[in-house]
């Protein structure tokens, strides 16, 4: 068996690249408007709204049609020896003679063939208002329809910009982990200098260096909760959890004046929902008056050319037009509890837009009361940040100077971490809080309300 041989100053440049390192995937950096942007185009459940909507219209170009004419196309081709269908087709297609009238022949005419076109026309005059009020029940859903698209719009706007916030939020607390991971190794070098100086006892290294592991600890899970939200992020904009994903610097969303009675007036006109809500009741009203169409009388113009041959042809023509009144004199009640129903469904959705003017009123208080606590609370977290940052301070020098005890050093790092991170989460709360009033308001957009 031969064995190959290779040209290594050929293969050589080739091995090289293969064990060269390769370059990181450079991340995507996006501005919070440039993510919501991202999400509206590619997020699977606004994607399922706008496609209700696309039902929607659909149903009203439906409706709209029943305003006009209906044509029709049909062949028909038979063959029978049935004596009355057989004249009639012989006389359908004018071919009747004097010899067709004799018994013999009427009773046994033996097989005839026809092949029938047909052209018809039909069309709707008076329906008794069931057109006008089908279009009009379309026309509410289509409003609905879009309205309900433009509240998961807000909605989708929402949990964005709270992931993005959060991916700020999570490295802010990441921070904190560095920070307290920096005193607790900055602990362990100064209890173990000052065991060697005869001034602390080994325990004091030792929980020095268990209060180390556990920053560390908490340094890790700062990390993953880092991950899972851009990973969250990554998700609302429908991509790939594979994809290189960075954000931007944070956007803070502006305070929305006014009193509480003021922004309830507010939501009770903005609000999409309740929009979408009203709409739907138009809708069911329009319900109602179609179905006391049913007990009106309806008229029908119809008009319809014929050609009947032997063979496939237009030899024989005729025309019929018509006019066809009709009137359901009795149905059983049938008509009467589809009036029932509908005007139950009328009641029903009356009382549903009640309970959600109500829940919003709600909402907005709720959600203004939160957003002026939010902001004491972030003024009441940043002085207790620089009170606690002192505080520690002075704690570690008179540890340095052996006054007093690493467990006295160790509780004020443990409250100083503490914290600093209520102060992340106040700043967090505060971005959600007032994004989340905007949208119980029904004004949160990307175009204004943010610095």
């Amino acid at each position: 068996m031969s064995i190959p041989s290779f040209d290594f100053p050929k293969v050589l440049p080739l091995l090289a690249a293969l064990l060269l390192p390769v370059p990181p995937v450079q991340a995507e950096t996006l501005s919070l408007s440039q993510a919501v942007a991202a999400a509206l185009e590619h997020n699977a459940s606004l994607a399922a709204s706008q496609a209700r909507v696309g039902q929607a219209e659909a149903a009203l170009r439906q409706a709209e049609a029943g305003r006009w004419p209906t044509l029709g196309l049909a062949l028909t081709a038979s063959r029978t020896d049935d004596p009355l269908s057989a004249f009639g087709a012989k006389l359908g297609q004018r071919g009747v003679t004097a010899a067709d009238f004799s018994p013999a022949t009427i009773n046994r005419p033996g097989a005839t063939d026809n092949f029938n076109t047909r052209i018809e026309l039909q069309w709707p005059l008076y329906t008794g208002g069931l057109t006008s009020s089908r279009i009009d029940q379309a026309q509410a859903q289509s409003q609905a329809a879009r309205l309900g698209d433009a509240s998961a719009r807000q909605q989708l706007i929402q949990q964005v910009a709270v992931a993005y916030q959060s991916v700020h939020a999570a490295r802010a607390y990441l921070q904190v982990a560095e920070r307290s991971q920096a005193a607790a190794e900055e602990a362990v070098r100064v209890s173990e200098r000052l065991q060697a100086q005869g001034v602390a006892i080994k325990s004091d290294v030792l929980a020095a260096r268990v209060n180390l592991d556990e920053a560390k600890l908490k340094l890790a899970e700062g990390r993953r909760l880092e991950a899972g939200a851009v990973d969250r992020l990554k998700r609302l904009l429908g991509r790939p959890l594979s994809d290189a994903l960075d954000v931007a610097a944070e956007a803070q969303p502006l305070p929305l004046p006014g009193e509480a009675e003021a922004l309830r007036q507010q939501a009770m006109h903005a609000h999409p929902q309740l929009q979408a809500l009203r709409s739907q009741l138009d809708a069911a009203r329009a319900r109602v008056a179609a179905a006391r169409a049913g007990l009106r009388p309806q008229l029908n113009l119809v008009g319809r050319q014929d050609w009947n041959d032997n063979a496939l042809g237009f030899d024989a023509s005729s025309y019929t037009v018509a006019g066809v009144l009709s009137w359901r004199a009795f149905d059983g009640g049938a008509t009467s509890a589809a009036v029932d129903q509908a005007e139950a469904a009328y009641r029903e959705s009356a009382a549903a837009l009640r309970q959600a003017e109500q829940d919003v009123a709600l909402q907005v208080a709720e959600a203004r009361r939160l957003a002026l606590e939010s902001e004491q609370r972030i003024v009441a977290r940043e002085a207790a940040a620089i009170q606690a940052e002192e505080a520690q301070r002075l704690v570690r020098k008179r540890y340095e100077n052996g006054i007093v005890t690493l467990v006295e050093l160790l509780a004020g790092q443990a409250q100083l971490d503490r914290v600093r991170a209520d102060l992340v989460a106040a700043r967090r709360d505060r971005v959600a809080a007032w994004i989340e009033l905007r949208r119980a308001v029904g004004v949160l957009s990307m175009e204004q309300g943010w610095q």
